[in-house]
């Protein structure tokens, strides 16, 4: 008897073709709560030692403010990057206009924060302290936006 190549073996043997196999592989786990908790605390952290550092600023009321806006600018922008990026790759209809548009705005808040740092009379560790802490809150902020849409998702399998 020859034998059997794997391909017929697993034609034989009943297992899972190579669509099943793939379908296994793009299931996302459930986000451990060590991760959610995590991405929050992340998340907090990076809002709030940003405006406790514009609060105690020694800067105008109009600077002030451009650096906040700069941060909830970022800040809705990554969060439409990563719903528009998750919908095109579960197939959800995503228009090519707003899926450019989160990303041009994505790169226009932190561009505004690079040149606004830039141009401010700033001690270095000041700039340096508000370019960390806002890439720490948009980072996660697309964390936290995961697992907001992963824990709905289960949720409507669990259902």
């Amino acid at each position: 008897m020859r034998p059997k190549s794997l391909m017929e073996k697993d034609l034989l043997e009943g297992s899972p073709s190579k669509k099943e196999e793939k379908k296994k592989e793009t299931v996302m786990p459930r986000p451990t709560p060590a991760f959610i908790g995590a991405s929050w605390l992340a998340l907090l952290t990076g809002m709030v030692a940003y405006c406790i550092g514009l609060w105690n600023a020694d800067m105008e009321l109009n600077e002030k403010g451009y650096y906040f806006t700069i941060l909830l600018f970022g800040l809705f922008s990554v969060i439409s990057v990563q719903k528009s990026v998750r919908d095109k790759q579960e197939g959800l209809k995503v228009t090519d206009m707003y899926y450019g548009i989160s990303w041009f705005t994505t790169i226009a808040a932190m561009l505004l924060l690079v040149i606004g740092l830039w141009n401010a009379s700033l001690w270095p560790s000041e700039k340096g302290f508000y370019a960390m802490s806002f890439i720490l809150s948009i980072f996660a902020a697309v964390a936290v936006q995961k697992n907001t849409r992963d824990l709905q998702l289960f949720e409507k399998e669990d259902v």
